[in-house]
């Protein structure tokens, strides 16, 4: 998780170095021209558009609704095991040694049981979040795309140390997509 925070870190770095560099480059095409040109930027917050927009909402909903049945499912093996368990922990004392080990061995099989079931459940949940986190990031990228080709953008950015409320199109972006 540490690597890929600095990765994180490392990308926003270059990000902002790539955007200096395009204003740097732009403001010297437009000094040797003779002219000053005026450069059109933008900045997107693309958590804000990952946690607000209605594609995003809808995405997180239906992934809800096609887990919903096995959660409920782990979630009531979980209360199961919990319920034998203290019944095993009155009632032990009171058991042969046989009956003991059978129930110890009921509970094992029960506890392995409800720990697969989690990983598994966990793993599927990650695995289609992932696909439906890369579906809705590529219909972001078309609307901001889109936004930028009309409103004639010469770069928009992604990630920002500091955004000015000037140059933010992150509501256009929650708009534009709120409209398809």
């Amino acid at each position: 998780m540490e690597g890929r925070t600095l990765l994180t870190a490392l990308a926003r770095l270059m990000t902002v170095a790539v955007a200096a560099l395009c204003v740097a480059a732009a403001s010297a095409q437009g000094a040797v021209a003779g002219r000053v040109t005026e450069l059109k930027i933008g900045v997107v917050n693309t958590e804000k558009l990952l946690r607000e927009s209605a594609p995003a909402q809808r995405a997180f909903k239906k992934l809800e609704r096609e887990f919903a049945t096995r959660q409920s499912d782990v979630e009531r093996t979980a209360r199961r095991f919990r319920e034998l368990s203290t019944a095993f922990e009155k009632e032990q004392l009171t058991l042969s040694d046989a009956d003991r080990r059978n129930r110890q061995r009921e509970l094992e099989a029960l506890s392995r049981d409800l720990q697969r079931a989690q990983r598994e459940l966990r793993e599927d949940e990650n695995l289609r979040r992932n696909e439906e986190l890369a579906a809705l990031q590529e219909r972001l990228q078309k609307a901001i795309q889109q936004i930028a080709e009309a409103e004639k953008f010469d770069l928009i950015l992604q990630e920002a140390v500091y955004i000015s409320a000037r140059i933010d199109i992150t509501d256009r972006v929650l708009k534009a997509l709120a409209d398809k």
